[in-house]
């Protein structure tokens, strides 16, 4: 097994929330608890879900996302300049929409004292007893770029272009904030890159929310790049590229044929690609991948069920997906988080650890 991130058993973060959780956080918003209350429940719980995942044979845990809504949104609402307003439409899942939110700059976007990083630092000691490393995810700020539609711009600047220097150097700020909190190993979950191997997602942004789609691989790229300059040579970053999780559905299909190049220039040290059903393409594209350092973790067990996968099945995949990358580059995980959003995906607590103990078993196999 691997010594640092990503492991061969990995995973991309958030947990199905505990009942329990669930009730308290209704409590909240509806004014029965405070806010102490509320945080003794999430301590309680994030615990538990730690030395969860240490006794699964996994050498890292996250908190969960215990103590979101969202995967991305409640991170934005917590930049300087940024709020997640009320909208008249939702996310457009396939058969399902979201809840009614979006993203708008009304300001310059700073990372100023972000709330995110005191979860990590609830996190870190937690993981360090359980002998395992602390993972934090936040969302990738390509994200907010493709989310941020031209009438959600009423704020400190004119137009997208004008905003992406201050992006870059809140991201950088997000770097050192989680370094600086003991941090080592930190992934930027990421649908943007998703949206373009999809003619569909593009047409879509184009059309329906004024996106100018033309250019965006080289201008993502050039974003994340500039982030990553200068990070900590012991700070691991890796991405999950995911092409939408919500109650168990999706929004967008395609192959990453059509970024693998530009993705894989991005100066990560780890890449989490779904490959868990047609929707994601063959493992073609990863010949793109340098020789080197970085890792293509392959999500090959999918979160959106709780059937387990035939076990020979993933690791004659393993071996296809190695004839295009090394296999010493290589590392499983499941396709995507269990619960993205508080509402979770379709299956059961015990079908999701079952699902992770699967992956432990497999990459222990694999590789030896």
């Amino acid at each position: 097994m691997t010594v640092n991130p990503p492991y061969r058993a990995d995973i991309v973060g958030s947990f199905l929330r505990p009942e329990i959780l669930k009730a308290a956080r209704a409590d909240f918003a509806e004014g029965r608890i405070d806010a102490t209350d509320l945080r003794e429940v999430e301590d309680a719980q994030i615990a538990g879900l730690v030395r969860k995942q240490a006794d699964s044979g996994l050498a890292l845990a996250t908190d969960g996302e215990f103590r979101r809504s969202w995967w991305h949104f409640d991170f934005f609402d917590g930049l300087e300049g940024v709020s997640i307003v009320d909208t008249d439409h939702g996310l457009p899942f396939q058969g399902v929409q979201t809840r009614q939110k979006a993203v708008q700059v009304n300001g310059r976007i700073g990372f100023g004292e972000h709330p995110h990083v005191d979860h990590f630092r609830a996190l870190l000691p937690l993981a360090e007893a359980a002998g395992v490393q602390a993972k934090a995810t936040i969302p990738s700020p390509t994200v907010l770029d493709f989310r941020v539609e031209p009438q959600n711009i009423v704020g400190g600047y004119g137009s997208r272009d004008e905003y992406v220097d201050d992006l870059v150097e809140a991201y950088r700020g997000a770097v050192r904030a989680f370094y600086d909190a003991g941090g080592r190993y930190l992934q930027f979950d990421d649908t943007a890159w998703a949206y373009l191997c999809s003619d569909v997602e593009l047409e879509r942004a184009r059309t329906e929310r004024g996106i100018q789609t033309e250019g965006l691989g080289e201008r993502y790229a050039s974003i994340l790049n500039r982030v990553l300059e200068g990070k900590p040579d012991d700070l691991t970053v890796t991405t999950h590229i995911c092409r939408g999780n919500f109650r168990s559905t999706w929004i967008s299909s395609g192959g990453y044929e059509p970024i693998a190049e530009q993705l894989f220039g991005v100066a990560y040290d780890g890449f989490f690609l779904e490959f868990d059903d047609d929707r994601s393409g063959g493992f073609e594209p990863l010949r793109f991948l340098p020789k080197g350092e970085q890792t293509v973790v392959l999500g090959l067990v999918t979160t959106k069920s709780g059937a387990l996968e035939d076990v020979d099945a993933v690791k004659r995949r393993i071996d296809e997906a190695a004839t295009f990358a090394p296999l010493e580059q290589l590392a499983l995980s499941p396709q995507c988080g269990f619960a993205s959003t508080e509402e979770g995906n379709v299956l059961t607590e015990d079908e999701q650890w079952a699902k992770i103990r699967e992956v432990v078993e497999i990459a222990g196999s694999v590789w030896k």
